[in-house]
């Protein structure tokens, strides 16, 4: 990296406060209700204290390096803080870019006398904020699919809800395509719950599973696999004509498992495995 020169460190020192000034009103330009003037005011000049600081330590070091680790990690705090109140990637960036402008503009004033001079002080400028801005980037980047992964497994958690039907009987209604990541939480949820209530028979319901293949087949002995592993039975329902039928087109083998054809039938079945019986009231 290049190194910037003592002298326009000195430069850029004498004038902070105009600096900081256009920064900042560059920055205001895009304010809006996901962050308040006071805390944008408090983020400009927190980082310009430690940007400045560390050019004075050390300007030719890569921002990799000891010297800046206070920046980076402002810059990590900040381009997290950035991802949860909803800015992208380019208005985080911004906030470092658009320092650009009035550093150059310093620049250009104080070393207007030597020209080669102030070339190799503006790219050294440019290659400092650039590569700031590039590792700000990488971390929202790195937050952000954080933050997307967190949410598929919350909304994985809740398209597989383990529902109590009865004293020892578990139900578990499936909706939509099963694939790897989906049993794998499936198989995790259903289990804890067969182990905190005490379930003997669990149902697994694909009334909402659109199409079974083999793949969805595989999916689904394993999970009963796991249950009758934990003690418990397992009991397969919602298994309607046109899935039957792709199920013996598949020649896939379910020998072993039962399967009912609605809800009503594994729960009525379940019931009579417990011991339950259901009688009708007389009117």
């Amino acid at each position: 990296m290049a190194a910037l020169q003592q002298r326009t460190i000195d430069l850029i020192r004498a004038h902070q406060d105009q600096v900081v000034t256009q920064w900042a009103e560059n920055n205001t330009g895009a304010q809006d209700a996901r962050i308040s003037p006071r805390e944008l005011d408090t983020q400009l000049r927190e980082f310009w204290r430690l940007f400045l600081d560390t050019l004075a330590q050390s300007s030719a070091a890569g921002i990799g390096s000891s010297e800046w680790a206070e920046t980076r990690s402002f810059l990590e705090q900040l381009s997290r803080d950035r991802v949860l109140k909803g800015f992208s990637s380019s208005e985080t960036a911004s906030f470092l870019f658009s320092l650009k402008r009035p550093l150059f503009e310093l620049v250009q004033q104080g070393l207007a006398d030597d020209p080669k001079l102030l070339g190799n002080q503006l790219w050294a400028i440019t290659e400092v904020i650039d590569t700031l801005g590039l590792h700000s980037v990488k971390v929202y980047q790195k937050t952000r699919e954080d933050v997307i992964q967190r949410q598929q497994e919350e909304m994985l958690e809740l398209s597989t809800p383990v529902v109590k039907l009865w004293d020892g009987v578990l139900a578990l209604p499936m909706i939509g395509t099963l694939d790897s990541q989906r049993t794998q939480v499936v198989m995790e949820s259903l289990l804890q719950r067969i182990v905190d209530t005490g379930s003997e028979i669990a149902i697994i319901d694909i009334t909402g599973v659109p199409t079974v293949d083999t793949l969805v087949a595989q999916h689904l002995l394993k999970t009963v696999t796991a249950i009758r592993l934990m003690g418990a039975d397992a009991i397969i329902s919602g298994v309607r004509p046109q899935i039957a039928q792709t199920i013996v087109h598949l020649g896939l083998d379910l020998q072993g498992i039962v399967t009912k054809a609605n809800l009503a039938d594994a729960l009525a079945l379940a019931l009579k495995r417990t011991g339950q019986v259901v009688t009708q009231a007389a009117r």
